[in-house]
């Protein structure tokens, strides 16, 4: 498989060092210093892109893989406002897109024990409930995506909340995320129930960027060659 990394920090280095012990091929490698590359003659080389890059640019290069008919793994969060536009021009275009908040089989089995938890808490009025989500200070955005995606699987569960807010708040009805930034944290992500009885803590650390990585290259694995639109869920099974 012909791959091209969009966004080459650590996480694309991570990610090509995984995908070339597998035997893939990484084309094109394109960073600030190389943005000509996403144009068609060149991107059309390749099976599929891993766009793992910033908030501002993700929207564009997701669009240039469209334009060159390329199906794109996307990684990059915090610029989610705008997917409801690239799931249409992806149908309208017929082209493969495939976003996750987080490539890791770990953290995609911890969302499903989240929704779990959630349901059965969603009877219980006693437990209150807290996020806490620690990066290192490189990362962009917060919360991180990872961390809204559990946040909003919460939502749709537990109705005595009806919002989450970037802070701790004293307001009963939100759902407070608090977001740390510390070196070298690659991702820790806490979900609190609390109670004067008990407690109740799910917790996923991640030791390095390499489930990540490991992630989304089994993701460009299996949308190579696909139209549509799809997540970890379809890729895992889950």
């Amino acid at each position: 498989m012909k791959i091209a990394l969009i966004g080459y920090g650590k996480m694309g280095q991570a990610i090509e060092a995984i995908a070339t012990a597998k035997g893939h091929e990484v084309v094109h490698r394109i960073d600030l210093n190389t943005q000509h590359l996403l144009e068609k003659e060149h991107l059309g080389q390749a099976d599929v892109a891993i766009e793992f890059t910033t908030p501002e640019t993700a929207y564009s290069n997701i669009l240039k893989c469209f334009a060159a008919n390329v199906p794109v793994v996307v990684g990059t969060t915090g610029w989610l406002d705008k997917l409801p536009d690239i799931k249409a021009r992806c149908l309208e275009q017929h082209q493969g897109f495939l976003y996750a908040s987080n490539f890791s089989i770990g953290v995609n089995i911890f969302f499903e024990i989240n929704k779990r938890l959630a349901e059965l808490m969603a009877t219980q009025p006693q437990y209150d409930l807290q996020m806490e989500e620690i990066h290192h200070t490189q990362k962009k955005d917060a919360p991180s995506g990872t961390a809204i995606t559990l946040a909003e699987q919460i939502l749709e569960k537990v109705n005595r909340k009806t919002g989450w807010v970037n802070q701790e708040s004293s307001q009963p009805q939100e759902l407070s995320i608090i977001s740390r930034r510390i070196n070298p944290a690659p991702g820790t992500h806490t979900v609190h129930y609390t109670s004067a009885i008990d407690d109740i803590t799910i917790t996923h650390t991640a030791h390095s960027r390499e489930g990540f990585a490991a992630g989304a290259v089994i993701a460009a694995e299996w949308l190579n060659g696909k139209k549509g639109i799809f997540t970890m869920k379809d890729v895992l099974d889950l």
